[in-house]
This record gives structure tokens, sequence and C-alpha cells, in this order.
């Protein structure tokens, strides 16, 4: 009895805040997904308690703040995990305000199949794309960010897609994973993708700067020089590669900061970069 008394106080204080944030939750796949990746628990305690199941956490502005546009957060992990807080609820629950539609993506973890996070975050913008009159958000006015191996999926949904109702209008990148050359990959987030010995074939198919075209979306990267766990490097060959295709394209490279600050206001420049995202996503 106590624990039934236990879990319905903790779905009653879920259902109360997602009202005070103006939240819903949505399943992407609410019939199964058609690929499993395997997981059936957590793994180092850094998975989330449902892996079979990819989630929309959607924000909602007030009528009178919603400026149309929308943004869905991709947290990284390393593809191991979700930093779904600091790189997910909390940008989304301070882009709300600011009169931004702002979806987090739960994402399912790869597990060494490579298609399922791209699945998941395809399928997600079309919903969103399909809900846009719902939530009273323009259809040309939807943008993808994501931070570390999220940044990789983020990029990886715009500069794979072959269908325009999965390419995002513009993509904010936090510190990406990028580059599968060695002197610059971030290795766990591909063994973790791609599994420990995966083909040329794949090396060449993800690392995302060497798949820009001139159709690739507009792109802000931010990130700080003295990451040394994704190496700035990643994003300064995704920002050449843009401007090699005549892609609109921003960088920000903080002075300090390392790797994963996303929403942490112990970030010393956590006002300035907000700033500086914001008169950004003023552009669209």
């Amino acid at each position: 009895m106590k624990t039934k008394i236990l879990i319905f106080i903790f779905y009653s204080f879920c259902i109360i805040t997602a009202k005070s944030q103006q939240m819903q939750i949505e399943k992407i796949w609410p019939n199964g997904p058609k690929e499993l990746n395997g997981l059936t628990e957590t793994i180092n305690g850094k998975t989330t308690d449902t892996p079979q199941e990819a989630l929309l956490y959607i924000y909602s502005p007030e009528k009178n703040k919603n400026n149309g546009k929308a943004v869905i957060f991709c947290p990284g992990g390393g593809y191991g995990g979700l930093a779904i807080d600091h790189e997910g609820h909390k940008f989304a629950q301070w882009l709300v305000n600011n009169g931004y539609t702002s979806i987090v993506l739960k994402y399912r973890l790869p597990n060494g199949n490579k298609n399922i996070p791209l699945a998941d975050a395809q399928e997600a913008l079309k919903i969103i794309r399909n809900k846009a009159d719902e939530l009273n958000i323009h259809p040309q006015k939807i943008g993808i960010a994501g931070f570390s191996a999220g940044g990789h999926l983020a990029s990886t949904v715009g500069t794979h897609w072959s269908d325009t109702s999965v390419r995002p209008d513009f993509m904010i990148l936090f510190y990406p994973v990028i580059s599968t050359q060695k002197e610059y990959a971030h290795k766990g987030s591909f063994t973790n993708l791609l599994g420990t010995n995966f083909s040329e074939s794949d090396r060449k198919a993800y690392s995302n700067d060497k798949r820009i075209t001139s159709k690739t979306p507009e792109t802000l990267l931010m990130l700080s020089d003295d990451d040394t766990t994704v190496v700035p490097m990643n994003s300064i060959l995704f920002y050449e590669a843009l401007k090699k295709n005549n892609v609109n394209a921003t960088m920000y490279i903080f002075p300090e900061g390392k790797h994963g600050w996303g929403f942490n206001h112990q970030f010393r420049y956590h006002e300035l970069m907000k700033t500086l995202l914001l008169d950004w996503l003023g552009r669209f």
C-alpha cells in the first residue's frame, strides 16, 4: 500500500509540474518502434528508465508570448546516456518563456544500432510539423539543437535528410561531436553509435562535416576553447564546410568552460550565451 501511495504522489507531482510549465508528453512510437536497441536496463546508471521508449516533452509558451517558432533539443551523453536535465528540460523551460515552443527529445540509445537515434529524431520533426496548427507554430520555423553527442544527432538530422519533411529549418550545435577523424573523434560516442569495429563506410558517412551541401540548414555553433573532451576542431571543421558550401553559419568560441556546460549557471559565460542565442534565433 505504501508503494502505491508513493507512486500516486509521484505521478500527481508530474502532472502538476507539467501543468505549471504548460508541458505535454507524447510518445514518438505509440505502437512501438520498428527497431529495438536491445537495452532492457540502465548501463552504468546512465540511461533512462525506459530505454525502449522515445518521448517528446513539449513545452508551449503562453498564447500572448508565442512567436510561432520551435526548437527540438537533443541532450548529450555520448550515445550511452542522456543529460536530459541541464541539456534538455532546463534549456526548454528557459526558452519557452521567451516565446519559443521548446521540445525535449528523449531519444533511444543506439547500443550499436546507428538507425535508432536518427529514426527517433526524424519522427520527432514529423510529429511537430504535423502538430504545427495545434501548437500555433510555423511549420518552416522548426529547428533542432543538440549538445555533444546530441549535437552529433542534431547535425545528422541536418545532413542526412532526403525528404524535406525531416529537414530542420536551422541547427544549434553546442560543443558537438562531429568528426570521425582519429585525431578529433570522440571515440566513446562513435563506439556506442556504430559498434566497436565499425566499417570505413560508416566512418565516412557519420563524419558529418563531410555531409554538408548547399541545402544544409543555417547553423549556430557554441563551444569552449578549452574543451578537451570533444575538441574544438569538431565544430571548426563543420563551420568551414558550411562556409565552403555557402551556408550561413555563426560560431562562438568562449575562452573557457570546458565540456558539457549546458544550462548550468556556473558556466562563466552563461548570461552571454543566452543573449547571443536569442539574438541569433531572432533571424528566423
